[in-house]
């Protein structure tokens, strides 16, 4: 997927601790990187050091990054946030807030999906905190996106084949319609615990979802899933 470029500088990439999944999607984000704000969830440093960046700034408790490499880290410019390790927000959380307090509008984090399923599914629920409002902040995982829409139009970029799931959250999505996509949904509600939005396939470089209430969870996949 050729991942769109917003026309403001205000981006940033934010780097959590979990595995790279380098893919597409990863590396579509990963272009953006001179015009966007580097910003590391602790050891999300070492990830973003992996992928040839060096963070502007690293935020969490250093459990995972330790004093002595943060020092590294900051010896070549980057700012240190540290805070307690008695917290109520996660490390991904407080990078997040830290995006969206510079001002960034596009965000893609990066190293959120890995072998934890209560750190995964917690990201994904982050995409809701009510400061990421209006900003496009989207998980990128190998050949994978995932963000969330709410009512009103959206456009999907990609190519005829990509895989698109729609997956309701927070209860039913309603009056859900659906352009260029092989399994169309006309003005349907999808209902929260149904599988039924999962794996529809683009007809388009160009697909649409529309919905009238209720929240979506997008996850568009390179080629077929």
């Amino acid at each position: 997927m050729a991942d769109q470029q917003p026309d403001t500088p205000q981006r940033a990439l934010i780097f959590a601790a979990g595995d790279l999944n380098d893919g597409p999607a990863v590396r579509a984000a990963l272009d953006c990187a001179p015009q966007a704000a580097i910003i590391a969830a602790d050891g999300g440093a070492r990830l973003a050091e992996r992928c040839g960046l060096w963070p502007d700034l690293i935020v969490g408790d250093l459990d995972s990054l330790g004093g002595d490499e943060a020092n590294r880290f900051a010896a070549q410019g980057a700012t240190i946030e540290r805070v307690s390790p008695h917290k109520d927000e996660t490390d991904l959380e407080l990078a997040l807030l830290a995006a969206a307090e510079r001002g960034a509008t596009w965000m893609r984090v990066i190293g959120a999906v890995g072998s934890r399923l209560d750190q995964t599914l917690a990201a994904v629920h982050m995409l809701l905190m009510p400061q990421l409002a209006g900003r496009d902040a989207r998980l990128v995982a190998g050949r994978q996106t995932l963000w969330v829409v709410g009512p009103g139009q959206h456009a999907l970029d990609g190519a005829p084949g990509d895989t698109v799931s729609l997956i309701p959250l927070a209860g039913d999505a309603r009056g859900i319609r659906t352009e260029a996509l092989e399994y169309p949904l006309r003005g349907e509600t999808l209902v929260m615990g149904a599988a039924r939005g999962v794996s529809n396939v683009m007809a388009a470089d160009r697909a649409g979802v529309a919905l009238q209430a209720g929240l979506l969870v997008v996850v568009h996949t390179v080629g077929r899933a």
